[in-house]
């Protein structure tokens, strides 16, 4: 027993510790294995670099550090291009673990060497070769990190993990800075680093054992072999990937550019003030302190501030700070009297403080999370190639820039103001870096949206002359027949009113099909008298040689667009010898247009092809009665039609009945949306209608009691149908609705294809009112939770207590509430995609709704960058996989819900009062809950499931009222006994087969 309770003191004490440091337990042994890792060859890396520093000092001075600079670039650039070719050549895993051995052996030969040479000049390169190698093993070193930590962490999970790992770094500086001073008095710099190089080794063996234990992070083959998906899926994303990695490749450069030009600053003033010794101390001291500030902002301050305020933010505050604040407060030094002469030393200590202090805390956080929107197949090399280039051709360009400003100034600029350049030439650069951040945050989200391949091409960024000129071109040419159909097609979406200026001049040349799309978008943008002569040109061609689907359309096309037609014409085309739709046309036109004796003729031609046995005449009659303006005697046959044998002649027929607004028939509409097989035809006819068919549509929609797939279509017809009213209609009931129905309306209006349509619409229905209906999801997922945790409690004790039946009704009502979340998730994301862009919504909850914890974290990286709503932090903490009291506790933090432990019996009746939010299945759950547990309810709540349009949600409530009160029950199965529900009307006789006739009296 006591060992139960040590055990869970220290699991608790892991979770306070977790807690504190920003962690999740799942990420806490990958990230503690990193930390160890980075820690030990950061320590080994600073003792080298400090003792390599010290001898560099003490043969060349600060002056010649410049060339030191340069030579690093080359040394460095030419590492970075070797790692990324081994990445080729190699698995990813070897590379990692064996570069830091290889890397270090050249350092041992080079102290070996210095210790066996007698000549001095000998010594000198080979202390400048060390100096440099060490540089190498820096840049190498910090890109290898940074590339594990990408493989072994998604996007989300490395904004809390990285802080840590790269907090090695700092705890380095702090074990290396106080403890170099010390072992400088037992052993020489020589043999320090050679202590350094074992400790890397070691460091390395660490890393070893890490990549060993998570093999699935790091991919088996080098990166040469790609297959061909992969291939296509970065060539459909090259050209941004390569805007983007040039922006990382300047943003990088700029700030190595910042450090050495902080960097040279601050070591000539040190050489200046300090021997051999001292320096050494100085350099140990000062480490060690900053490592101390650093190791407490990286621990408790950064990961939570890149969480609040963003990755760019968080960023920007080392070019903001180094590049003005600092280089103010040193010029205000020197401005008071007596700071002058040690104003500029310590104000440069300090400007290396700022730099030192955010560059490994919120830069090196922020660094690997710049990489994640990078496809992973190449993230490593592009990684490698960005990063490890950009500072090696940084370093080498601040060289030349600060040789160039020394050589400038001791020949044209004054002593006294010599030192003030290159704080200038810092200010600049921070600025320019800046600006490098501000167009690299618009690319990040941009490039994420890509990656996740659910990008959608907007038809209004089309250039609408050009378009036209595809159009055309593509028509002309040979190519496949649908491709040219989904020309006109979009077309007529982008340019309905143009339509005819393009198609008319090629319809000749068209085949027929083409030309039958042709015509048709033209009859919907209005006949025109302008294009007369190219449309009449096809009923000039040789009999038989047209189409008669297109000869017709273009007799119709002519006819409405002529004032004054010569209708005497068209009797020619009533004869038996014609197609029956060149007939049916024709006599619908004289229906339109002709005399009272035409008309009689019209009319018995119309009748005997709506009465005749062959289906194609039947069809062809009724599509040119779309036509007719007065049908007459025709009506009489509709009835017949609509119940005629011919699925195509009943589809004809609602399609004639919009056409011409036969309001006796719009039920007819309404019941066709019932079947699929009328389902789309219906939506056609109704759309047609307009605000005609606005208020049965709404009725339908809002009748609980019909099919809900029904109701579902409802919603898309009314959505479609473009005009004020029906868009005013949407976003009240998108207001006052709930669950299903809510759902159904967001679909509907995201379904609109006219999105400028729909942004006017958010704006009339004012941003604001969207934000209370996420507020109100919110507030609804508080309740959700509170229930899922009284039931969890509740059901842990009916396990104690060997309650079984109780414990599995609970289960069921919890996956019940489980379902209900999902829901609430998928309505938050549908109301995300009406205030911002629906390919980044797109995008982001196509990743959320990936079980892949690396997509999960793409999508939450999306949204943090898009949303800009005060509830933000909390929709990406309720998105993220966290268990249901955390996100319970979030809720009750930002006030959107109040918990207070409740037994189930209380629980439940609140649940009960939001019953209208409850989907189906869960009221039924909460009624079984209710049956197995004896809880009572209220009457109402009882007739309301009684009432309740579902099936199982009577049948729960039958149950529950056999159980709970017996008298209530046997007076209602009477009335119970006219269900129409089968599942209902079994229960209702198998209880009155179970209890006596004579009970009911």
């Amino acid at each position: 027993m006591e060992l139960k309770n040590d055990l869970f003191a220290a699991n608790r004490g892991m979770a306070r510790l977790l807690q504190w440091v920003n962690l999740r337990p799942e990420e806490s042994d990958r990230t503690f294995l990193m930390f160890a890792f980075y820690t030990t060859v950061s320590v080994g890396l600073r003792w080298a670099e400090d003792s390599t520093v010290a001898l560099f000092l003490d043969e060349y001075g600060a002056g010649p550090l410049p060339w030191m600079y340069i030579a690093s670039a080359a040394m460095g650039a030419g590492m970075v291009f070797v790692y990324s070719w081994l990445q080729k050549i190699f698995p990813l895993r070897w590379v990692i673990v064996a570069i830091a051995p290889c890397m270090v052996t050249p350092l041992i030969l080079l102290v070996v060497l210095r210790w066996g040479i007698h000549f001095s000049y000998l010594s000198v390169i080979v202390v400048f070769l060390m100096r440099l190698w060490v540089d190498a093993l820096y840049v190498v070193n910090d890109l290898n990190t940074s590339i594990v930590a990408n493989q072994l962490f998604n996007i989300r999970e490395i904004k809390r993990t990285y802080p840590l790992v790269s907090s090695g770094l700092l705890v380095a500086d702090v074990i290396s800075g106080f403890s170099l001073p010390w072992l400088l008095q037992f052993a020489k710099l020589n043999k320090v680093i050679l202590i350094a190089c074992a400790v890397i080794i070691l460091g390395a063996g660490i890393l070893s054992y890490l990549s060993h234990q998570y093999q699935a992070a790091f991919p088996d083959a080098p990166q040469r072999l790609v297959t061909q998906e992969q291939a296509s899926r970065h060539r459909r994303i090259q050209a941004p990937l390569r805007r983007y990695t040039w922006q990382l490749f300047a943003f990088v450069g700029l700030l190595q550019v910042i450090a050495l030009l902080v960097d040279f600053q601050y070591l000539r003033e040190l050489k200046s003030n300090l021997g051999e010794q001292e320096l050494a101390s100085f350099l140990g001291l000062f480490g060690g302190i900053v490592g101390l500030c650093e190791l407490v902002t990286q621990w408790f301050v950064s990961s939570r501030l890149i969480e609040r305020i963003g990755v760019f933010f968080t960023a920007a505050l080392l070019p903001i700070s180094v590049g003005f604040i600092v280089p103010g407060a040193i010029a205000l030094l020197n401005l008071l009297p007596g700071l002058q002469s040690q104003g500029i030393f310590w104000g440069l200590v300090s400007l290396k403080f700022c730099d030192e202090l955010l560059r490994y805390t919120f830069v090196i956080s922020s660094g690997p999370v710049l990489y994640q929107p990078i496809p992973e197949r190449i993230r490593s090399r592009m990684q490698a190639l960005s990063g490890g280039t950009a500072e090696a051709i940084a370093t080498g360009l601040a060289g030349l820039l600060i040789l160039v400003t020394v050589f400038f100034c001791e020949r044209f600029v004054p002593i006294s103001l010599q030192k003030w350049v290159l704080v200038i030439e810092t200010v600049l650069a921070a600025a320019t870096c800046l600006k490098v951040v501000w167009v690299l945050r618009s690319r990040y989200v941009d490039l994420l949206v890509l990656s996740a391949e659910r990008g959608e091409l907007s038809a209004t960024n089309v250039g609408l002359r050009v378009f036209k000129q595809g159009v055309v071109k593509a028509l002309k040419e040979k190519g496949s027949t649908a491709d040219k159909h989904s020309c006109i097609e979009l077309l007529a979406q982008i340019d309905p009113q143009g339509v005819s200026q393009v198609l008319a001049p090629l319809l000749i040349e068209l085949n027929p099909d083409l030309q039958r799309q042709s015509l048709e978008v033209m009859l919907m943008a209005g006949a025109n008298s302008a294009y007369v002569l190219q449309v009449r040109s096809l009923l000039e061609q040789p009999q038989g040689t047209v189409d008669p689907e297109v000869f017709a359309l273009a007799l119709r096309y002519v006819w409405l667009a002529e004032a004054n037609p010569n209708l005497s014409q068209l009797e020619e085309y009533l004869q038996a010898r014609h197609h029956s739709l060149i007939r049916a046309t024709a006599a619908a036109l004289i229906l339109r247009q002709g005399t009272p004796m035409q008309k009689v003729a019209a009319t018995k031609t119309m009748r005997r092809m709506l009465t005749h046995k062959q289906e194609r005449e039947r069809i062809n009659g009724v599509k040119a009665l779309r036509e007719a303006v007065y049908l007459q005697a025709l009506r009489i046959h509709i009835p017949n039609l609509l119940q005629d044998e011919s699925l195509r002649v009943r589809c004809a027929v609602l399609e004639m009945i919009a056409a011409t607004h036969l309001e006796e028939y719009y039920s007819a509409l309404l019941g066709a949306l019932y079947y699929k097989s009328t389902r789309s035809t219906a939506m056609r006819a109704l759309i047609r209608l307009e605000n005609e068919a606005l208020e049965m549509l709404l009725q339908l929609a809002t009748n609980n009691y019909k099919p809900e797939v029904v109701r579902m279509y409802a919603w898309r017809t009314i959505a479609q149908i473009s005009t004020q009213e029906a868009m005013e209609t949407l976003w009240l009931h998108l207001e006052t609705s709930w669950g299903a129905t809510r759902y159904h309306i967001l679909r509907s209006l995201l379904k609109i294809q006219k999105q400028p349509e729909i942004t006017s619409a958010v704006d009339r229905f004012q941003h604001s009112r969207v934000e209370s209906l996420i507020d109100q999801e919110l507030k609804f997922l508080g309740e959700i939770y509170a229930a899922y945790l009284d039931l969890q409690k509740q059901q842990t004790l009916e396990n104690h207590q060997s309650c079984k039946r109780v414990a599995i009704v609970c289960e069921l009502l919890q996956r019940a509430l489980q379902e209900l979340e999902l829901d609430v998730k998928e309505r938050l994301l549908l109301l995300l995609r009406l205030l911002y862009s629906p390919e980044k919504m797109q995008a982001a909850a196509f990743n959320l709704r990936s079980q892949s914890a690396v997509n999960l974290a793409r999508g939450l990286e999306i949204l943090e960058h898009t949303v800009n709503l005060p509830t933000k932090s909390l929709l990406l903490n309720i998105l993220d996989k966290r268990s249901h009291q955390e996100k319970l506790h979030y809720l009750v933090e930002a006030k959107f819900a109040e918990y207070e432990q409740m037994p189930v019996s209380d629980r439940l009746r609140k649940m009960l009062t939001l019953g209208n939010f409850l989907s189906d299945w869960c009221l039924a759950c909460c009624f079984h809950v209710a049956q197995v547990s004896r809880i009572r309810l209220t009457s109402v709540e009882i007739l309301v499931a009684l009432r309740h349009p579902t099936g199982f949600v009577r049948e729960a409530a039958i149950a529950y009222l056999n159980v709970v009160s017996r008298r209530v029950l046997l007076e209602l199965l009477p009335k119970l006994q006219k269900d129409s529900h089968p599942l209902i009307a079994a229960q209702v006789k198998e209880l009155m087969k179970k209890y006596p006739v004579k009970n009911y009296n």
